[in-house]
């Protein structure tokens, strides 16, 4: 419990971190990002400036005689003058420049190759994307188009294009640089995680453990004047000179202190349970013969409460093998598995009892022992070792399932998820006996099915019954 609370608490550490780191180098990212195209754009901006500012613009005596014309109107651009020195400028910062006549014509251009692109008038910069003749490769570069006019007259576009990869290089190297530093962050918050949150759980862990220690000792302490005091009231109840008043006084005396030490007892196992103080000690042992005697130590019960109790075997879950009162087959021994008798009689008798306490006169409880094929492989039945399925291949079932269906009073839908906390009850009122249970036999039983690697579940409707199925597998050590 305490290492999966603490891996919960490491795993919480690192995922909130993680998501942090990654928040972070987004906007990192992007910041970056944009920074950079900020700067490429001022940069074409400032040239697109620096360009028009050099134009030689000369006025327009006659109109020219031949087209395309370079500008109609009365100022035009002369294109020699204006761009004759401008190509070895721009070489050196990997910027194009690229003259449009009014009418959309390319007129001068320092690629090699005219772009076949439309004019996009656009200071604040566009990327485009352009696709070589091929079409195995992509160009992808950032322009500024801007329309070049004296008042109302347009004289052209300069159309100024800077490469992409001045971009792209840096941003790539950028995202291998995050994601190495997020990825060395996380392992490290990870390992951090798990230390502080061990820290974290130490105090909470030895309190636990001085609880434990605790309610073990108590547990202990008490039973010796439990059994002293009970031995004590036996003793004064055959006194025969006892009144009635006082005979009644010590029965109820008697059956408070024998309640006081079944919880004792139950306290004591699961204090035991919980510190691993006793292991269970695992034999081979035949389930069916088990059942009998827990059925014959509450059949006296049964028979008080007139309540009609049945135990029936089924072999290969279809050939009826034996009823309550026949025998296990010697030779084949079909019902025996690997487990703790003390612990597996004292599951089965408590729940046993709690179907005979809460099933009415006139009311039946079938059990039911059958086995599991192994076609029919349970996950939750514990993981069997490749050397077990080895040399057990020979094998046709894997578990043993013991069904307790009673028709009693059922069990509320809202009560079913909490049936197995520890000193949970039903409401009292719907009881129809006093039961005097404290609220740890199913407690108890899930912890003993736990013990065996097996499986326990519980099903109720009112006024119609409960069935309580366990699975036990037949080697839960796996060995």
């Amino acid at each position: 419990m305490f290492q999966a609370t603490r891996r919960r608490l490491a795993i919480w550490y690192t995922a909130v971190t993680a998501i942090l780191l990654l928040l972070f180098a987004s906007g990192f990212y992007f910041y970056v990002r944009n920074t950079l195209i900020e700067r490429i754009d001022d940069t074409l901006n400032h040239v697109v400036e620096v360009v028009e500012r050099s134009l030689v613009i000369e006025p327009v005596s006659t109109p020219p005689a031949m087209s395309p014309a370079v500008l109609a109107g009365q100022f035009q651009v002369n294109v020699e003058a204006s761009f004759r020195n401008n190509s070895n400028t721009v070489e050196d910062d990997h910027i194009d420049l690229e003259w449009f006549s009014p009418t959309g014509e390319l007129l001068w251009s320092t690629f090699s190759q005219p772009l076949d692109i439309p004019i996009h008038p656009n200071q604040s910069g566009e990327t485009v994307h352009i696709s070589e003749k091929n079409n195995t490769s992509e160009m992808i570069l950032r322009q500024v188009t801007d329309r070049v006019e004296i008042g109302r007259q347009v004289l052209g576009y300069l159309r100024v294009s800077h490469p992409w990869f001045e971009v792209a290089k840096p941003i790539r190297q950028l995202i291998l640089d995050l994601t190495i530093g997020t990825i060395l962050m996380v392992i490290g918050v990870a390992a951090i995680g798990w230390f502080l949150s061990g820290l974290a759980m130490e105090p909470v862990l030895y309190s636990y453990q001085r609880l434990k220690q605790f309610t073990a000792d108590a547990s202990h302490e008490l039973r010796s004047p439990i059994a002293l005091i009970q031995t004590n009231v036996q003793v004064a109840l055959a006194e025969p000179n006892l009144s009635n008043s006082e005979q009644q006084q010590l029965q109820v005396i008697e059956r408070i202190t024998r309640r006081l030490g079944r919880l004792v007892d139950d306290l004591l196992f699961l204090a035991r349970q919980d510190s691993g103080i006793v292991k269970p000690q695992f034999i081979s042992l035949p389930l069916d013969g088990l059942l009998m005697e827990v059925i014959e130590e509450q059949k006296a019960i049964a028979i008080l409460q007139k309540v009609h109790l049945s135990l029936n075997f089924i072999e290969d879950s279809e050939d009826l093998i034996a009823n309550s009162n026949s025998h296990p087959n010697t030779e084949t021994e079909p019902f025996t598995l690997q487990g703790d008798w003390d612990q597996l009689v004292r599951l089965f008798t408590n729940l046993v009892s709690n179907a005979v306490q809460y099933t009415p006169a006139g009311g039946e409880i079938k059990i039911e022992l059958k086995q599991i094929p192994k076609i029919k492989r349970q996950p939750t039945l514990g993981k069997v070792t490749e050397s077990w399925e080895k040399n057990h291949s020979l094998l046709k079932f894997e578990a043993l399932q013991v069904i307790i269906k009673d028709t009693g009073i059922g069990i509320p839908v809202e009560a079913l998820p909490h049936l197995f906390d520890r000193f949970y009850r039903v409401d009292p009122s719907r009881t129809h006996r006093n039961s005097g249970g404290s609220g740890l036999g199913l407690a108890i039983a899930q912890a003993i099915v736990e013990n065996h690697h097996g499986q326990i579940s519980l099903e109720s409707k009112i006024n119609q019954g409960t069935t309580v199925t366990v699975t036990l597998p037949l080697h839960p050590s796996g060995l």
